[in-house]
């Protein structure tokens, strides 16, 4: 993982223990310290010391495993505070509820961070089949409907500059990994207005998304509506994207009226 450029003294170390703490929040599995050192690239006796000084603030603590590490409990409270708080999930989360019980499938709610889009919300289908993912995690421009959703809403010279630095990993054999195919794809979502990831990002899972434009018509945010492949609708536009299309205009409606949540729009 690349270390970013730093304009303020001191960024070049907070940096390191930043990192070290999104590569445990990252690991599918609580990371040992080794696993830590080859995936940072940081010298052993480095990350040693940023381990220990994360512990002393209570930032990681002991994984499941022995030898393991996780997020220590220091973070998860600052984290759940500021999820909480959050100006925009407090904008959104009335239409959201109303939006998962009209489909009854999971909705996402996510947010441009660092060329990727991050789940600040994420309300459950009340079916016994679930997704597995969850609220802070990032997922990729490219492969997702919050994703294409937020690129396509963008105005054309902004999108078109993200464009070549999207890494276009293959996450399944659906996943569209040439730029001609993805401006393709946003194209037909700036058409109609919506966009799919029709399991180009996890296997059986078939999303729907939609923008959610602020005061000055820019996305500040994307919501998704994800269902199982096997158990999709036969007319998917009536029973996903129209009450999709709905709960956004509602949200924007809110959004309009909190204008400090215009800021979000920023990579």
């Amino acid at each position: 993982m690349a270390e970013r450029p730093n304009a303020v003294a001191g960024t070049a170390a907070f940096g390191k223990f930043m990192q070290v703490l999104q590569l445990v929040a990252d690991a599918e599995v609580p990371p040992s310290a080794a696993d830590l050192v080859r995936a940072s690239g940081f010298p052993r006796p480095t990350l040693h010391r940023i381990v220990a000084a994360l512990q002393v603030e209570d930032l990681l603590c002991p994984g499941s495993r022995p030898g393991t590490l996780a997020l220590g409990p220091r973070l998860i409270m600052l984290a759940s505070r500021s999820w909480g708080r959050s100006d925009l999930r407090l904008a959104a989360v009335e239409a959201l509820k109303a939006l998962r019980d009209q489909t009854g499938e999971t909705v996402h709610l996510a947010v441009p961070s660092s060329g990727r889009m991050v789940y600040i919300e994420k309300l459950e289908s009340p079916s016994v089949v679930r997704m597995a993912s969850r609220i802070g995690a990032s997922v990729d421009l490219h492969s997702t409907a919050v994703g294409k959703a937020w690129l396509a809403a963008l105005p054309a010279a902004r999108c078109e500059a993200l464009l070549p630095g999207l890494a276009l990993t293959a996450h399944t054999p659906k996943t569209v990994v040439s730029l001609d195919a993805l401006r393709a794809q946003l194209a037909d979502v700036r058409q109609r207005g919506w966009s799919v990831d029709d399991e180009e990002n996890e296997a059986g899972i078939y999303c729907y998304g939609v923008a959610i434009l602020g005061a000055d018509g820019t996305p500040v945010a994307a919501v998704s509506v994800s269902t199982l492949r096997f158990r999709q609708r036969r007319d998917p536009e009536a029973a996903y994207v129209a009450p999709l299309l709905a709960a956004c205009r509602a949200v924007a409606a809110n959004v309009a009226a909190t204008p400090i949540l215009g800021d979000v729009s920023s990579l």
